[in-house]
């Protein structure tokens, strides 16, 4: 059967065979039912684009989503370029009041559309949405919007606005990134599980020891390491032992830089041993320090995806018999602030490495660490 001949759905399961390798497929026929000729069209322009495959999958798993949502609740696909009207609507069904919702049931996402989105597996908790959720779907959407060359009302004050009003009607607690820090004793379990000389426990070893070492450094700062942001120092001096490695990493730009300046932090002993190690096996001599590893042991020229050093800090977690849901990338972050206080290391000192800028967020760390144990909670 010619390619015009095809049913259209049956086309798009073929399209979408073409881009198998950073998509989902075990949703595959879903996926088909559910895009238009033209979601698939921008999701290959992406892939070809050279987008990194985990944000692919989120941005054609928020994309699924939204048309899901569309379907039910209008009775047509997503159209592009979406009115105000409808993101209204859309914020309206996914951050509601639940107390409201007891007393009128027309309040937030109806009862008919909900039930849509659960049948079909798209829905599976109770409530309204995490405002981060909601905000991370409408800039997929913006995204994608503009990928099509056109331009929404993303950016609309009366959007803004909705989202700041849903949000401070029903409070929330906030959630810390990680809900546990990866201290200390904590790293020393992740690293037991990369303990031969295997690529993958080398290079574990090595992301685990200098994400933690230069101050807890993000994900993103991680994964998008290069060699050429690396250079030795002179070895330190200690008095009882040989003089140990040190290196300096030169960061450029991060979330909180403009990279006009040349932040740098330095890495001494153990990790520059694990991070040389894993070079060397890697044959690593420039562009991108952390990079994946296929299945016979072949190294990929491109640099790790940010979301894939959260996986790995999940499956060292699990494999050390901790709950992987309990951590995430920002552990190590909050972790390393929280070992420094419990070390005695002054909070300046500890934020020269980390770079935190602000006073406040560095210091709440080391508040948490003596407060448990201070005289303030120990009153009675």
């Amino acid at each position: 059967m010619t390619n015009s001949g095809l049913d259209p759905v049956d086309r798009r399961i073929r399209d979408l065979d073409t881009i198998a390798a950073v998509l989902p497929m075990d949703r595959r026929d879903e996926l088909a039912g559910l895009l238009t000729d033209q979601d698939i069209e921008t999701l290959r322009h992406l892939v070809n684009e050279g987008m990194g495959e985990n944000t692919l999958r989120a941005l054609t798993s928020d994309l699924a989503y939204l048309q899901a949502w569309s379907l039910a609740a209008t009775g047509t696909p997503l159209p592009w370029p979406a009115q105000e009207a409808l993101l209204l609507k859309f914020v309206a069904h996914h951050l509601w009041d639940p107390e409201k919702k007891k007393s009128d049931p027309e309040h937030g996402m109806p009862i008919t559309v909900e039930q849509d989105l659960r049948d079909q597996g798209f829905l599976r908790s109770v409530g309204p949405h995490a405002p981060d959720t909601v905000r991370r779907r409408l800039a997929s959407w913006s995204t994608l919007t503009k990928w099509r060359g056109l331009t929404g009302a993303f950016s609309s004050p009366a959007l803004k606005s909705a989202i700041r009003l849903a949000v401070r009607a029903v409070p929330r607690m906030r959630r810390r990134k990680s809900a546990k820090a990866v201290t200390g004793d904590v790293l020393a379990k992740l690293l037991a599980t990369c303990a031969t000389d295997n690529l993958r426990d080398l290079r574990d070893r090595a992301i685990l020891m200098v994400a933690f070492a230069s101050g807890g450094r993000r994900r993103s700062e991680i994964a998008g390491l290069r060699v050429e942001q690396l250079s030795a120092e002179a070895p330190i001096a200690i008095a009882d032992g040989p003089p140990l490695p040190s290196l300096a990493i030169h960061l450029g730009r991060t979330k909180t830089t403009s990279g006009e300046q040349d932040d740098i932090v330095y890495l001494t002993g153990r990790p520059v041993e694990a991070l040389q190690a894993w070079m060397v096996a890697a044959r690593i001599d420039r562009g991108s320090v952390f990079r994946g590893i296929g299945r016979w042991g072949t190294i990929s020229e491109r640099a790790l995806d940010p979301q894939s050093v959260n996986a790995i800090l999940k499956q060292r977690a699990e494999m050390a018999g901790l709950e992987p849901a309990e951590f995430s990338a920002h552990g190590l972050r909050s972790g390393y602030l929280t070992e420094a206080a419990n070390r005695g290391v002054p909070l300046p000192e500890a934020m020269e490495q980390s770079r935190h800028r602000s006073v406040q967020q560095a210091s709440s760390y080391y508040n948490s660490a003596t407060r448990r144990s201070g005289r303030a909670a120990r009153l009675l």
